[in-house]
């Protein structure tokens, strides 16, 4: 790269006394010329760093509106959660929650809960119903993080994809050089924008999916934080149930809801 540098200030000094008016400011013109110019190999990575960006976009947009659909229907999944008082009242309204990760595992806990009892009356054994809601916590969590890897991976490659390009500019500068046998601008320039070009673009594609998979890692380690809060205080719900039933009507708590996870999901 040193090299190449040096080249490009003989060249620059060569054509520096070439015009004296002013040189036109770069717009549309200049950047549809150099396009002009661009070889098939930084087509082609133009090509693959346009697909990988179309890519990433569709997924990040996707993931946006997952989250937000997720975090607005699990807040109101807890609130119905905190004011129903019996388990066939939340069942019923699970399927307008369906995109809240908390209302998966509720669902899918209330199922083992019914095989055991029926639908009704204190659980016979918590530990199925544990396994159950770890289970349906994980599946919730990993249907989150669906295509995230596609985001890192992009993040990752887009700008050795670019510098690839990069390279490959460099050698057409150097092969414009040597056949035109004098140093001149003229000769190199095609290269060094195939150069310029596709590592501009490279960042381009990488930048936004790098910002994007943090930012969706956080929220996923907020999501995943709230379901393990919801599960213990359901599981915590369905062991304090026999000491509601043997109570007095007048005198039983109000049923106690996950107030964990409406914070962490308020985060």
């Amino acid at each position: 790269m040193a090299i190449f540098t040096a080249a490009l200030a003989t060249i620059l000094q060569a054509d520096g006394g070439a015009g004296t008016g002013a040189a036109p400011s770069p717009g549309f013109g200049e950047l549809a010329d150099m396009m002009g110019n661009v070889g098939p190999v930084a087509i082609f990575v133009l090509v693959v760093l346009l697909l990988a960006s179309l890519y990433s976009w569709s997924v990040i947009l996707g993931k946006i509106s997952t989250f937000s659909k997720a975090t607005a229907q699990s807040r109101r999944f807890v609130r119905a959660f905190r004011k129903a008082t019996r388990l066939q009242e939340i069942a019923a309204l699970t399927g307008e929650y369906s995109a809240s990760p908390l209302a998966q595992v509720f669902e899918d806990v209330y199922e083992t809960y019914k095989r055991q009892t029926g639908g009704s009356g204190p659980p016979r054994n918590l530990t199925p119903l544990e396994r159950t809601a770890q289970t349906a916590a994980s599946t919730a969590v990993t249907a989150l993080e669906r295509r995230m890897t596609w985001l890192a991976t992009i993040g990752a490659t887009s700008p050795f994809v670019g510098l690839f390009g990069t390279v490959m500019g460099v050698v057409d500068a150097f092969h414009g050089l040597g056949t035109a046998g004098a140093a001149t601008l003229r000769a190199v320039a095609p290269g060094i924008s195939e150069a310029l070009i596709t590592t501009a673009a490279g960042l381009f594609v990488a930048v936004p999916a790098v910002v994007a998979y943090n930012q969706f890692s956080a929220r996923i380690r907020i999501f995943a934080s709230a379901t393990d809060d919801f599960c213990r205080e359901l599981l915590n719900s369905l062991e304090e149930m026999p000491q509601r039933t043997q109570a007095p009507a007048a005198q039983r708590p109000p049923a106690e809801m996950p107030r964990e996870a409406e914070r962490s999901l308020s985060k």
